[in-house]
């Protein structure tokens, strides 16, 4: 068992902006296309994070056209780049499965709002 421990050490990535289930984020997520490689930019709702370690996923859901698309990220993966964002949710759960069932102005998340740390005064 070392031996797997120690190969999925090596593919962790640390450099991921800290996010959790509730906040509002921009996926940067590479997609081949035949020959080419584009990167697209999928934003939504973080509604559930899963497993730990290299396994790690985080479901993102997002409103197209009237049609509730989640989708699932593996968030180790060599295709997502980087994971921005762009606003925070105050929530007191776990998984935000129950936004599903939402429609307009009840699924959105409130905002937490973060006071700025003062610098200690000398």
């Amino acid at each position: 068992m070392d031996v797997i421990k120690a190969i999925e050490a090596e593919q962790i990535k640390e450099d991921f902006e800290d996010f959790s289930i509730g906040d509002t984020v921009k996926v940067y997520f590479k997609i081949v296309e035949g020959a080419t490689e584009r990167v697209q930019v999928y934003e939504g709702l973080v509604i559930a994070k899963n497993n730990s370690g290299v396994r790690r996923t985080f479901t993102v859901r997002k409103i197209s056209y009237g049609v509730g698309v989640e989708r699932i990220f593996p968030l180790h993966s060599p295709r997502v780049e980087k994971v921005e964002v762009v606003r925070y949710g105050r929530v007191r759960r776990a998984k935000l499965y129950y936004i599903r069932d939402k429609v307009g102005k009840k699924a959105k998340v409130p905002e937490l709002i973060k006071r700025k740390v003062e610098a200690p005064k000398v």
